[in-house]
């Protein structure tokens, strides 16, 4: 499509964006996670013509409204980047498609999808939880497949299942509070629990109890408590200790090696449970993995996944997915405009040619 000045659509206008104002491109993806968020101008082409990375996206720490103006800043940047000047209240993309975290129950996604339509980014706009992102990625992209099932298993854990008609399955992910085990942060803090009994006595002895200090310097486990305590190291800092968690799981370490297993199975059962109750499981279809635990591939976890899909999902075609999962909001997007296979191919090289 060509580059037009666009005439303002809904919502009020974005403080602090001059004029006059950009032109509008095919899409406006944003991908965030609870660490860092993705935002690219898409052409309709496919081709990449801005991109930025902010901060976390947190609603539940930030309120939604600061959330998303932070969101603002990033997409600012982004079309800075593009070359465009900011204009108040002129759409900057013809359809935003922004997959976010935080956003999983549909109370949420109301919510966001009004703050997000009130900033006046697109003349059009979806908001979804960041697993569709995830999916989309690693569907391909003729359209002939899209039902499938991603987990995402990143500072937290979470899936979504789509059927072929459409129907989709999810799970209210919000943690423990709604059943879930694991992630990057729920790994952190089970090995400190773990080592943490192991060096005072009340439980079994694992390599952990040396292992996780030393990452920080530390001699002993009641040095990295005081530490992680008394903010010496933040609490940012603990997944630091998920790489040391999986090393100790691969020298053969019983108490790490039932942890990454039990993750495993807490991917698997998501999955499948997804698979179950959309109707897939006797047919193929994609299982997209996604999130910095799984993209590792360390060969404990993965290893027991592909075991655990093996016999409960024997129909399942596992990949994981290495790409910024901006890619898959911008998938979206151009899905939405009806860009077709070349754009989506573009839009895919662009990202295979970046770590």
């Amino acid at each position: 499509m060509g580059l037009t000045p666009a005439s303002p659509a809904h919502g009020s206008p974005t403080a602090g964006f001059p004029a006059p104002g950009p032109p509008t491109v095919a899409a406006l993806a944003i991908d965030a996670g609870n660490s860092k968020t993705d935002v690219a101008l898409v052409a309709g082409d496919g081709t990449v013509l801005g991109t930025a990375r902010g901060g976390g996206f947190q609603p539940p720490v930030t309120g939604a409204e600061a959330a998303v103006d932070a969101l603002g800043e990033t997409v600012a940047r982004a079309v800075g980047d593009a070359g465009f000047d900011d204009g108040a209240g002129t759409p900057v993309a013809e359809h935003v498609s922004a997959c976010l975290a935080n956003v999983d129950l549909p109370r949420e996604e109301r919510e966001v999808t009004a703050l997000v339509a009130a900033r006046g980014w697109g003349r059009t706009d979806t908001v979804v939880n960041d697993t569709f992102a995830v999916l989309r990625a690693g569907q391909p992209d003729d359209g002939s497949t899209r039902h499938g099932v991603a987990v995402v298993c990143g500072a937290g854990v979470n899936c979504v299942g789509v059927a072929g008609d459409g129907r989709v399955h999810r799970f209210p992910a919000v943690g423990r509070l709604s059943g879930d085990w694991g992630g990057g942060g729920g790994l952190a803090e089970e090995a400190l629990w773990h080592a943490a009994r192991a060096e005072d006595g009340r439980g079994a002895g694992t390599e952990l109890a040396r292992a996780l200090p030393a990452r920080f310097g530390l001699p002993t486990m009641y040095a990295l408590i005081e530490a992680f305590h008394l903010g010496d190291l933040t609490a940012a800092r603990r997944h630091e200790l998920v790489p040391v968690l999986f090393e100790v799981a691969a020298g053969g370490d019983g108490i790490a090696l039932a942890l990454v297993r039990r993750q495993a199975e807490e991917i698997t059962v998501m999955a499948a449970v997804a698979a179950e109750r959309l109707g897939l499981v006797d047919e193929p279809f994609p299982m997209v993995l996604g999130g910095s635990v799984v993209a590792a591939r360390h060969p404990v976890l993965h290893e027991a996944i592909l075991a655990l899909v093996a016999e409960r999902l024997p129909r399942a075609v596992v990949d994981v997915v290495t790409a910024p999962p901006v890619l898959g909001a911008g998938l979206l997007a151009l899905d939405r405009l009806g860009a077709g296979p070349a754009a989506c191919a573009r839009l895919r090289a662009h990202y295979a040619a970046r770590p």
